[in-house]
């Protein structure tokens, strides 16, 4: 299925928990002195107009940057989130919102390069228009999950692997745990970022199973919720798992989700998880 078009979500609460995490992650790679490469499974268009008929459908990012952008006293790493999407709108209003890669290409160094996979046609379009004039960016039509293994490692053995798929079919939560199993056995010092939706909370479960009996070690959680799990309601939650994370992580999170959840989440419904799955 290819329905999906993250234009409709852009910037929602689920990219902010998502972009954060990315950013803590990128950030600590690029203290070193050294190349590393990042690699987007599915990239989308990298760059989505926030004044389009997509984004004004169902307006979500009022749910999520939309809240952040005027507010002050916020967390460091919030504030060096928003600082980030207010690069991209340089009249000061919020017009545009940068997807993964664009993030990536904000962050990355002239030396390190990005690998980006897209098996949408109007999207791997979009993604070429958007990246073409970065000779660090190679792009690639096609699945992700399957088409980045041949990558892994990559030549300069420091590496990033983010892994957002839609979850459009319901075996796509045994897929991304089939992949990262492949990934890290030829990669295994790499990080990588798994983002998931919270639509049925068996399915997650399922997810986060999968993981305990794969093998791979030093894994934490960190979940974003506006509000308790329903299923008639939609995406209530959405998270982010991360196999050898930056050490930083951890801290970060625990000063931005309670406050995340306070902020986003209408009423007291907010919550937030922030679960070490696995140990080093």
């Amino acid at each position: 299925m290819l329905s999906y078009r993250h234009g409709f979500h852009a910037g929602n609460f689920a990219d902010v928990l998502k972009h954060l995490v990315l950013l803590d992650s990128l950030h600590y790679l690029a203290k070193k002195d050294k190349a590393f490469c990042y690699v987007d499974t599915h990239a989308g268009a990298g760059d989505y107009a926030l004044d389009d008929a997509f984004a004004q459908k169902n307006r979500e990012y009022n749910s999520g940057i939309g809240k952040l952008w005027s507010l002050r006293d916020v967390p460091e790493a919030v504030a060096a989130y928003v600082n980030i999407i207010k690069a991209f709108n340089t009249e000061g209003k919020l017009k545009r919102y940068p997807g993964s890669p664009s993030i990536a290409q904000h962050v990355l160094r002239p030396y390190d390069r990005l690998c980006l996979f897209e098996l949408h046609p109007a999207e791997i379009k979009a993604l070429n228009q958007n990246t073409f004039k970065d000779k660090r960016v190679k792009r690639f039509h096609g699945d992700g999950l399957v088409e980045s293994l041949p990558l892994l490692p990559p030549i300069e053995r420091r590496g990033l692997v983010l892994i957002d798929p839609a979850y459009e079919l319901k075996n796509d939560y045994r897929l991304v745990v089939d992949a990262l199993t492949k990934m890290h056995q030829r990669f295994a010092t790499g990080t990588y970022l798994l983002w998931y939706p919270v639509v049925e909370r068996r399915r997650i479960e399922e997810l986060e199973r999968g993981l305990l009996k794969s093998g791979i070690r030093n894994i934490q959680l960190f979940e974003l919720g506006l509000k308790a799990d329903h299923p008639e309601q939609g995406m209530t939650a959405s998270g982010m798992i991360a196999i050898n994370p930056p050490w930083t992580l951890a801290a970060q999170m625990r000063q931005c989700l309670p406050w995340l959840a306070e902020v986003l989440a209408e009423g007291n419904e907010g919550f937030y998880r922030i679960e070490t799955l696995v140990a080093e």
